[in-house]
């Protein structure tokens, strides 16, 4: 499957954005589906992922974030609201075949990526 993420940009501290990711070559509905991200220096971690219609989150994100799929569009999104400059990274979709959730956090977990879109939260 093939997946392009898109709706990063700059924001001010405790605004919003969200994120999409559309996926061509195969349908959504049959993938556990993930956002990464990656900060400058740091490892790529995992912020949440919806499986079955169940949602997960990292806890840095939690209560602020809200992941949702519309199978129809075979599109994924990440809502991301109260931002603050710690969330500012390269955020990556991720699509999965067969993900457990004992591995869902890892993005070895994950069989096809996105090219990442930059997320800026600016002080």
């Amino acid at each position: 499957v093939q997946l392009q993420a898109s709706g990063g940009g700059l924001v001010q501290a405790g605004g919003s954005l969200r994120l999409s990711c559309v996926a061509s070559g195969r349908t959504l509905s049959n993938y556990v589906m993930g956002w990464f991200r990656q900060a400058p220096g740091k490892e790529r971690e995992f912020v949440a992922a919806i499986r079955w219609g169940y949602t997960y989150y990292a806890d840095s994100v939690k209560g602020r974030f809200a992941i949702s799929r519309d199978n129809a569009k075979n599109t994924v999104y990440l809502q991301m609201n109260s931002l603050n400059p710690e969330d500012t990274a390269v955020y990556y979709c991720a699509a999965g075949d067969g993900v457990i959730l004992t591995t869902m956090r890892q993005t070895r977990a994950y069989d096809s990526w996105g090219q990442g879109t930059q997320v800026t939260v600016s002080s």
